[in-house]
């Protein structure tokens, strides 16, 4: 029970006993750092139910609970603002509980809970995963962690996009200009090659269009009637259709694909329980087409065409089938997250992690779900994100000008180790280890520099700026972890045992309030799919942690008991980060 949960009962109770009301909530906040207390008491939001003075009330407040209230040591009033000093024991208490909890934070969760799965990364098998595609994977990761570690059961999974015109584009220009190639026989990732045949596909069709303008076709005309689009499209009829040949190309190049990308995922540290394809799932829907039509949930217009109309919602009418029977994206949404259901009959939610130009498709496809009677789509989030830029402007896959996600990592490698040899930390270490360091700390600023902001805001990110070893970054925050973990390698005696000191120092109480915070901060973070929440929470632990460093004497207190104290709370920092950072997919290094 945190202290909040302690003093409500408390706070009520005295109310009760003063101005005989009972009251319906109590709201407390931290005490400003300028004035001493542990907990404030708002008590200009209890005027509503106590009539008189706000600092009269805070006032008498105070006073009982410092006689009946054994935890209370103290108080102050300022303006509406009730400020309680709580005594030592509890702080201890709390910290003793704490220290023998390695899990501190982390809630198992419930077997006959339902469970929630999380989409994210969901690519195109045309293309190498880029720098969007990072955020994405890294917000769906991190979420699905503190899902779990909020109680929850997750399944991660994703939607491989591997049909399709865009498909088509890369596997024409292969076959057009490849050669025969491989990635065997060209040293690239399977992605990449794919990728290359992507922009090829562009160049070639610009080309053409170019020389049928000059041949006196208008552009919209020459895009249409482009040789290259046409086969293009021809191929995706007879991909359709089942064509052998084509299915086999289809195949073996989307089989690189699928390599490259596992690489890349390995090397962000992502991984995912299920995939499901698009090839599979684009005929999913219809079935529920026909169900909604029946029951009134959709119509069927003049030309065939089947409808959703959303009008008393809010929201506008929306095709689910086309006039020849065909699916649209929508259908295959539908049938896609009911099948999920069907495969893990105790999904009871789904978050999906797709940027915020598909808010309104989401709102859409969770109102009709709800509309066709499935009770779980109450339990539907659209965990939707903002693009990332970089300095030099707007990515466009299909010109090559995107910034290739394994490119960026060894970017971020390459800038720790710049900014590392600089600072010269790295004395003593074989080149092994510093390599594992580089990819450490330069992931861990890319991972942090993008996980810090709220998921919903445009992020400009700056490679130089994110491995800063100062500020609101995560080679900060990983320096303080390696720094814990030398005081501990220097503590030679035992402090395996609890000790309690005679008095705490403001820094030690400060540290073990802010430590306290983490369940809590946990459970909000899973609440508000923000892992946010957690980086900021780290960052102002560390910040916690290094006025503590500078102000209190740690291996050279006065007493043994307060050597060992402080180097136990030492450690449940360090254990504490080190949970911190798991949850955003970050590791921290033991030495920096």
């Amino acid at each position: 029970m945190n202290l909040q949960e302690t003093l409500l009962e408390s706070v009520k109770q005295a109310v009760k006993d003063i101005y005989n009301v009972e009251l319906s909530t109590v709201e407390f906040q931290a005490t400003r750092r300028e004035f001493p207390g542990d907990i404030t008491v708002v008590v200009f939001s209890m005027l509503r139910e106590v009539k008189g003075n706000p600092v009269q009330i805070g006032e008498k407040i105070g006073e009982h609970l410092t006689e009946h209230v054994d935890l209370v040591k103290g108080f102050n009033v300022v303006k509406g603002f009730l400020n309680i000093e709580i005594q030592d024991g509890y702080f201890l208490d709390s910290f003793h509980d704490i220290f023998k909890d390695s899990e501190f934070g982390i809630v198992k969760p419930n077997p006959n809970d339902k469970a929630i799965m999380v989409e994210y990364s969901s690519p195109n098998t045309n293309k190498p995963l880029h720098l969007g595609h990072i955020r994405n994977n890294l917000l769906g990761y991190s979420v699905s962690e503190i899902l779990k570690a909020s109680g929850k059961k997750v399944y991660k999974t994703q939607i491989i996009n591997d049909r399709g015109i865009h498909i088509c584009k890369s596997m024409l220009a292969w076959q057009r200009f490849g050669n025969g190639e491989t990635p065997e026989s060209t040293g690239l990732k399977g992605d990449k090659l794919v990728g290359n045949y992507y922009v090829k596909f562009d160049q070639e069709y610009k080309k053409e269009i170019t020389d049928l303008i000059a041949q006196g076709k208008t552009e919209e005309e020459a895009k249409k009637e482009a040789t290259i689009l046409l086969e293009a499209q021809d191929m995706l009829r007879q991909w359709e259709a089942g064509d052998a040949e084509v299915v086999k190309l289809w195949e073996t190049m989307n089989g690189w694909v699928y390599d490259g990308f596992n690489i890349t995922y390995n090397n962000l540290g992502v991984d995912f329980d299920k995939l499901y394809y698009e090839s599979e799932t684009y005929l999913l829907g219809k079935e529920f087409v026909a169900e909604g039509l029946k029951s009134g949930v959709f119509y069927k217009k003049d030309d065939g065409s089947v409808w959703c109309d959303l009008t008393e919602d809010g929201l506008d009418e929306k095709i689910v089938q086309r006039a020849d029977g065909t699916a649209v994206y929508m259908t295959q949404d539908i049938g896609t997250a009911i099948q999920r259901v069907k495969d893990y009959p105790d999904v009871g939610g789904m978050v999906y992690t797709v940027g915020n130009e598909q808010e309104y498709h989401f709102k859409v496809l969770f109102l009709i779900i709800k509309k066709l009677g499935f009770e779980w789509a109450e339990n539907l989030y659209h965990l939707s994100y903002g693009m990332v830029d970089l300095p030099s402007g707007k990515m466009k896959s299909r010109e090559g000008t995107v910034v290739d996600a394994d490119d960026l990592m060894v970017e971020m490698e390459q800038t720790a180790e710049d900014i590392s040899k600089e600072l010269g930390k790295l004395d003593g270490y074989s080149d092994a280890d510093k390599q594992d360091l580089y990819h450490t700390i330069g992931l861990g600023a890319l991972k942090y520099y993008i996980l810090k902001v709220d998921p919903r805001k445009r992020i400009l990110f700056d490679p130089k700026e994110s491995v800063d070893f100062q500020g609101n970054t995560g080679p900060f925050i990983q320096y303080t972890y390696a720094r814990i973990q030398a005081i501990l390698r220097k503590a030679n005696f035992d402090y395996s045992s609890q000790v309690t000191p005679e008095n705490l120092h403001d820094k030690e109480r400060e540290l073990i309030k802010q430590v306290q915070l983490f369940p809590e901060i946990v459970q909000q973070a899973a609440a508000n799919y923000s892992p946010a929440l957690i980086a900021n929470y780290t960052y102002d632990l560390v910040k916690e942690f290094n006025s503590f460093y500078q102000n209190v004497s740690i291996l050279g207190a006065d007493n043994d008991t307060d050597k060992v104290f402080r180097v136990q709370l030492s450690q449940v920092v360090g254990r504490t980060i080190k949970q911190a950072f798991a949850l955003l997919g970050i590791q921290v290094p033991d030495r920096m």
